[in-house]
């Protein structure tokens, strides 16, 4: 794979905004172990406008710079974050930048209602991931009792609130694609 310039540069941006929306992280008052954050908003962005290849690189970057001990996680960092319930959901990010670049580069227009199904395709494969991962962490690491449905519903909070943060990508993106697009920088989307 041949990166440019350009696909560095917008690789290493988007893996540091998902570092940003890892800091800004809102205090749960009902389940202290998950905070409210921007990572799946930002994810979910650079799917849709890095294309699938580049998405995948930022995702991995990021979680590659959190495992060697960089507190870019939303609980810090290190290789033992791999012992979280909650690492799951950042290997969730990875597969859900790819899809939704992968889907995104396929589309012959850029509208509203195909790039927020596209995104919400991203935020339950990155749930699908998370949950499974946050059940087998709990409950065979943690020796802690709780059903895959329970960890279904105890997170329903939180894709409610990136269901919404997904709207707002996937409506931004309309307006960003096309003029990315007409500025001759057609590969953004591939």
């Amino acid at each position: 794979m041949k990166l440019t310039t350009r696909d560095l540069i917008l690789t290493s941006l988007f893996t540091a905004l998902m570092v940003v929306g890892a800091l800004i992280k809102v205090p749960n008052p009902f389940f202290p172990l998950v905070p409210i954050t921007f990572q799946l908003f930002f994810c979910v962005f650079a799917g849709l406008l890095l294309g699938s290849k580049n998405a995948l690189m930022s995702q991995i970057i990021y979680i590659l710079l959190g495992l060697a001990g960089l507190p870019v996680f939303t609980g810090g960092g290190g290789i033992g974050y791999i012992l979280k319930p909650t690492f799951g959901y950042i290997i969730g990010f990875a597969l859900a930048a790819w899809l939704i670049g992968k889907l995104t580069s396929r589309q012959k227009s850029i509208r509203f209602l195909p790039i927020f199904a596209i995104s919400t395709l991203g935020l339950l494969a990155a749930y699908f991931v998370g949950n499974i991962y946050f059940y087998m962490i709990y409950n065979l690491y943690l020796v802690k009792i709780m059903s895959i449905i329970d960890v279904s519903i105890m997170m329903l909070p939180y894709m409610i609130k990136d269901f919404t943060l997904i709207a707002i990508a996937a409506y931004v993106a309309t307006l960003v694609i096309p003029v990315i697009k007409k500025s001759q920088h057609t590969d953004i989307v591939s």
